[in-house]
């Protein structure tokens, strides 16, 4: 299970997925660039790194709701 006991709920894997996918849906475009994501992400919550960032990435990628292109992330939805 990806869920842990200890772990503050928004440094949980799915809380960020949900954040990107969020984030995602607000644009109209289908390609995104890793990073503008990420800083876009960034400034709205403070606590998210880079590593749960690229977790929750992966995570988005085995649910089929992202691809992933060298750094450009494609919307599957």
């Amino acid at each position: 299970m990806i869920l842990g006991k200890d772990i503050n709920p928004k440094k949980q894997i799915y809380y960020i997925s949900a954040l990107v996918l969020n984030e995602l849906k607000s644009y109209d475009n289908t390609e995104f660039d890793f990073f503008d994501v990420f800083n876009s992400l960034k400034r709205k919550e403070k606590d998210i790194t880079i590593n749960l960032y690229s977790l929750s990435l992966d995570w988005l990628y085995l649910l089929g709701a992202i691809k992933k292109d060298k750094n450009r992330l494609i919307k599957c939805f």
